[in-house]
């Protein structure tokens, strides 16, 4: 029986060889040419794999086979400088980034201040040319009263103990003193990492900042070297900037500073000043243990000047200050000389319920922007911040509950004019220098009359005024006699008047959203309730 065999569409049986593959590449070969699957393994890889290993056409052979294109509205790549000769680049010119030297030396001619009957000039006292470069940068040009009687006899080497409050300008008077120290007396040997020739302590962090600040504008035009270490930071990085270069200043917290002694990164056997302040403040913070470890790895005491200054002279820093100088002279500036001078001191008599109306009017209807509100507890300082950012005022907290990071930032956006309002403990009362701070508002008066002083401190500084207003109540008005006799004067005190309270209710109840009818009065005033809290609401969580 014959087999059949499939037929194709024209009828004719397949047949049983494979036709040859259709490929323009095979068709109309030269008889010489063989087949490319007839070649050697050699033959085979010296072939060209793709298009792009295949020899180009000249340009010549290409315009002779090919058709001309249609025009295209297209623009046409500019292929006219392809065979152009390339012309030489100019040098770009240098950009340098870094402040050009002046050509010619500073001279003291240029930052010439009048002399004034009962005003001492910086020019008056024997300072390095350097330092009097910065100082005339920073337009400084009368000493204050402590300045003035530090100075003069600190400038020969000579100890002292100073009681003086913040914002009298005792910083620069211990920095001047420094710096004028070490430009006059370079080290007779080359420095090593992590052994400082001036030492400054202080108890807080945002002080220490404030410091390392004030000597790196103060020593600017000198080759001193000013590095700070605190808690709260990277101790990494802090420990690179120690191991990687001198230090010739060092501004440090007690606790930081011994954490790094222990581990042999800082050693202090080569201070030839030692700067101790706000001494009083350590005392209260229980810092002195460690500031006693810390003074007894220094030179003694006749082989190195300190300083010691303080906001008050107790009997403890009396003792201490004895302990830990040679022969040292003393210089006291009264408090009221700062809170009474340039400070404007007002004081509300309200009740507890009373205190957050008044204060936000005050804030809305004189549009403050650059106010510093102090409270007593850390509690009350965060109820405060909620309350004023729901009312629609930017403030920021400060306290001990914030990251030192967060707390740094913080003080920047203020400075910077971001915010307006920044609600603090006490813990921002000493070591901030903040310009342009009009107002500072007491919510709660002090527990330490001395406080007050620290907190008012924080406006009409630099020669500016500043005003002061405290809210007394039944719950701190008791303060208000040590406070008195602390600053010296009589504290004025008033009654806030009936339409600035009454004021601010008008404002709270046209903004309050009103109820479409009787028989949802009792729905709108829940939901109002988890929305936005009533106005005795706010006032109770503000008691303290």
């Amino acid at each position: 029986m014959e087999k059949t065999r499939k037929k194709d569409s024209t009828g004719k049986p397949y047949s049983s060889k494979p036709r040859p593959p259709k490929n323009k590449k095979y068709e109309n070969k030269p008889s010489g040419e063989r087949e490319p699957d007839s070649l050697s393994s050699d033959e085979k890889r010296r072939q060209p794999k793709s298009s792009q290993d295949r020899p180009r056409r000249s340009r010549e052979d290409s315009s002779e086979t090919q058709a001309p294109k249609p025009y295209s509205s297209k623009p046409r790549r500019r292929t006219e400088q392809v065979n152009q000769p390339r012309t030489e680049r100019k040098p770009r010119p240098r950009i340098d980034h870094k402040p050009q030297e002046e050509t010619t030396p500073w001279d003291i001619s240029r930052f010439w201040v009048e002399p004034e009957e009962g005003k001492k000039r910086f020019h008056d006292l024997k300072i390095p040319l350097e330092l009097m470069h910065a100082i005339a940068d920073l337009n400084f040009k009368y000493c204050t009263p402590i300045q003035a009687q530090i100075l003069e006899k600190a400038l020969e080497g000579k100890d002292a103990t100073g009681k003086a409050q913040t914002g009298t300008g005792k910083t620069a008077a211990f920095l001047i003193t420094a710096i004028t120290h070490l430009v006059n007396n370079p080290p007779s040997e080359d420095p090593q990492p992590g052994v400082p020739r001036a030492l400054i302590i202080a108890p807080t962090r945002e002080l220490v900042i404030q410091i390392e600040t004030d000597s790196l504008l103060l020593s600017k035009y000198t080759d001193l070297r000013t590095i700070a270490v605190f808690g709260g930071m990277d101790y990494r990085k802090q420990k690179s900037k120690l191991s990687k270069d001198r230090v010739d200043i060092l501004v440090a917290t007690p606790g930081r500073l011994l954490d790094f002694k222990s581990k042999g990164d800082i050693k202090l056997n080569k201070v030839e000043i030692l700067v101790i302040d706000e001494a009083d403040r350590m005392l209260d913070m229980g810092f002195i243990p460690d500031v006693k470890k810390i003074v007894r790895s220094t030179p003694p005491k006749e082989q190195r000047q300190t300083l010691l200054l303080s906001a008050t002279l107790s009997e403890n820093v009396v003792r201490l200050a004895s302990s830990w100088t040679k022969d040292s002279f003393g210089v006291e500036i009264d408090p009221e000389h700062i809170a009474v001078e340039s400070v404007e001191q007002k004081v509300f008599l309200v009740s507890s319920r009373e205190k957050y109306k008044l204060l936000h009017t005050i804030l809305e209807k004189e549009a403050l922007q650059r106010v510093i509100i102090f409270a007593n507890r850390r509690d009350e300082t965060k109820l405060l911040e909620k309350n004023l950012s729901r009312d629609g005022i930017s403030c920021k907290l400060l306290s001990g509950d914030v990251d030192q990071r967060q707390r740094l930032r913080t003080l920047d956006e203020f400075k910077e004019g971001k915010i307006r309002v920044l609600v603090a403990t006490d813990v921002a009362s000493r070591g901030l220098h903040i310009d342009g701070v009009s107002h500072v508002i007491n919510f709660t008066l002090p527990e330490d009359a001395e406080d007050y002083v620290h907190r008012i401190g924080r406006t009409g500084r630099a020669g500016n005024t500043g005003i002061s207003i405290s809210f007394a109540s039944e719950d701190d008005s008791f303060q208000i006699p040590a406070i008195e006799k602390f600053i010296g004067r009589k504290l004025i005190c008033i009654y806030p008047e009936d339409e600035i309270l009454s004021s601010w209710e008008v404002e709270k109840k046209e903004i309050a959203p009103k109820a479409k009818d009787a028989d949802s009065e009792e729905t709108n005033d829940s939901e109002n309730a988890k929305k936005k809290l009533p106005v005795e609401n706010i006032n109770d969580e503000i008691l303290p």
